[in-house]
């Protein structure tokens, strides 16, 4: 005879009680449900989870429903799991960035052994505007209608919304009106979104981030690699795809904007197609040696989505993004989102509406800009001076840059920069496999990464990896 739920939880010591709810699949639900209880804190790290059978028994589920949850949660980092051990909650060093429903992407934590830690991806959290970000949150909560606390709108505030159309249209050139944009938690929840909607390959720059890769083919999306030069992705070679996801503005990872006229080429090409054009615009505030770039979005509002979030420009902590969707797509994506907002916070939608109307956004984007800045032209300096074998490229914009290593080398540089308590990442990690463009050898410095007061030492750091004499000062 089958053991019992009620004797099994009794031998193993774990009752959990979790509320499934919202649209999408079980799993999503379920996936959902525990990151919730383990940001709130009512699991606590190294907290043991119910057996796959117990859970799912429990919750009236199937058990790959609850295998699938958690081998999800283990590759994000909310969980771990160990041979004899069971699974459990992981113990966290900072936050957890959840990614989507059915994705299994590669976790990549930062380096704990690393002294010195230059990955690309986020900002000088140090640089966070509290003063401001306080002084709008307190507005925005004593101006606040009732209505706010109770469901959240899931196309978003409309504060927030009307916000950014005059934003995005005064500092990116975006054409678009309030009611075509929609909130989300930030560039991969767009994603799974707009996936719900679209149909069809994906074309992708041959370079760029691996978990939006695994993200998509999670989804049973088939990513198509184009090639880069240095005009950019390589359009021209667009096919019979349905769409194509572009960092037009600044190639992510290797720099440079995309041509003026291949801008124009996709556009004619989605036209032609009926297709569409997802335009990730991760880092458009910050440039420095060129003029800006616009939005492609503002080539043809009809045939190309953009995405934006505050991951760069405030923190990933503030787990707000948008999308300006053409009207076709609004109704689909919304549908998609849900009756309500479960995503992102309302109260923080209307504190970063304050925050761009009130200016001090603006202010903090040219101050975070005029630091990066500075702390480009140290690195560019530091290794003229002390590795001038080395190109530094890709550094007009954005919060990080590429050093072209010689061929065969990059896997020995990195590995040097460990040797000095360096984390960062080759140019390798980045590339499509499926790609038939030539490899280059390189490495992603993020030297938007460190706080102010630690960038010299991990200047210093890498240099000395880097130049056969040793560390010195720089």
């Amino acid at each position: 005879m089958a053991e019992s739920w009620v004797n099994y939880a009794e031998r193993i010591g774990s009752d959990l009680h979790l509320e499934l709810s919202g649209p999408g699949s079980r799993r999503a639900a379920l996936i959902g449900a525990l990151r919730d209880a383990v940001r709130s804190g009512r699991l606590a790290p190294g907290t043991r989870l119910p057996p796959y059978r117990s859970l799912a028994a429990d919750l009236g589920v199937a058990r790959n429903t609850v295998a699938d949850a958690y081998a999800e949660l283990v590759a994000e980092g909310w969980l771990t799991a160990r041979q004899g051990s069971g699974t459990r909650v992981a113990e966290r060093t900072g936050a957890l960035q959840p990614a989507v429903r059915g994705t299994e992407p590669v976790h990549r934590p930062r380096a704990r052994s690393a002294r010195h830690d230059l990955r690309q991806g986020t900002p000088d959290v140090s640089g966070f505007p509290r003063s401001a970000w306080l002084a709008s949150y307190r507005r925005a909560l004593n101006r606040a209608p009732n209505e706010v606390f109770g469901p959240g709108d899931p196309a978003g505030r409309p504060e927030l919304r009307a916000a950014l159309a005059a934003y995005l249209a005064r500092a990116r050139g975006v054409r678009t009106e309030p009611n075509r944009i929609v909130i989300c938690s930030g560039f991969a929840h767009a994603l799974r979104l707009l996936f719900g909607v679209l149909l069809g390959p994906l074309a992708v720059e041959a370079y760029g981030l691996p978990f939006h890769r695994e993200l998509l083919a999670a989804e049973g999306v088939r990513t198509v690699p184009l090639p880069l030069d240095e005009h950019g992705a390589r359009v021209d070679r667009l096919a019979r795809e349905r769409a194509v996801l572009l960092t037009p503005a600044h190639q992510f990872p290797t720099g440079g904007p995309l041509h003026a006229e291949r801008r124009a080429a996709v556009v004619d090409w989605a036209r032609a197609r009926g297709a569409v054009v997802l335009e990730d615009d991760y880092d458009g505030e910050f440039r420095y040696d060129r003029k800006p770039v616009g939005a492609l979005q503002s080539l043809d509002p009809e045939r190309v989505i953009l995405i934006g979030s505050v991951s760069k420009s405030l923190s990933p902590a503030v787990r707000l993004g948008w999308m300006v969707l053409p009207e076709r797509y609004v109704g689909d994506v919304l549908a998609a989102k849900g009756e309500r907002e479960a995503w992102a916070s309302v109260l923080d939608q209307l504190a970063l509406a304050d925050l761009i109307v009130s200016g001090s956004y603006d202010r903090h984007v040219r101050r975070m800009r005029q630091r990066y800045r500075s702390r480009r032209d140290r690195l560019v300096a530091a290794l003229a001076e002390r590795a001038p074998h080395i190109e530094v490229s890709g550094v007009a914009a954005g919060l990080h840059a590429v050093l072209r290593l010689p061929p065969g080398s990059e896997r020995s540089a990195v590995e040097a920069a460990v040797r000095q308590g360096v984390a960062l990442d080759g140019l390798a990690e980045f590339r499509h496999p499926d790609t038939d463009m030539p490899a280059h050898d390189g490495l992603v410095v993020g030297y938007a990464t460190p706080s102010e007061h630690a960038y010299g030492a991990a200047l210093e750091a890498l240099c000395g990896a880097l130049a056969p004499g040793g560390p010195s000062r720089v």
